[in-house]
């Protein structure tokens, strides 16, 4: 929520890949809420990647009886920003 904040909630849609994860960057850490200046870090900015799961996606990464994800539990490019929308208030930058 915080790193969002730091991108004044607004999102670009093609920071969404097909399979509905997230990208972006903060150009300088000291722009996320709460976060002061250490001068022993200097200036840096840093990447936040989020991936949407649905429950039963632990079938694609266990050990035994490996099976691929069906397509019901994948999620998409508009499901993951309709998320964002409703659980963040995020606006995506061509909305505005």
């Amino acid at each position: 929520k915080r790193l969002i904040e730091a991108k004044e909630n607004i999102i670009n849609p093609k920071q969404f890949d097909k399979e509905g994860n997230l990208a972006f960057g903060i150009h300088e850490y000291i722009d996320i809420p709460g976060v002061k200046y250490d001068p022993k870090i200097g200036i840096m900015g840093l990447e936040a990647c989020v991936t949407f799961e649905r429950a039963g996606h632990r079938i694609k990464k266990k050990a035994l009886k490996r099976k691929p994800l069906p397509p019901k539990q994948r999620i998409t490019k508009d499901e993951a920003i309709s998320f964002m929308k409703e659980k963040f208030g995020v606006t995506m930058e061509g909305d505005q």
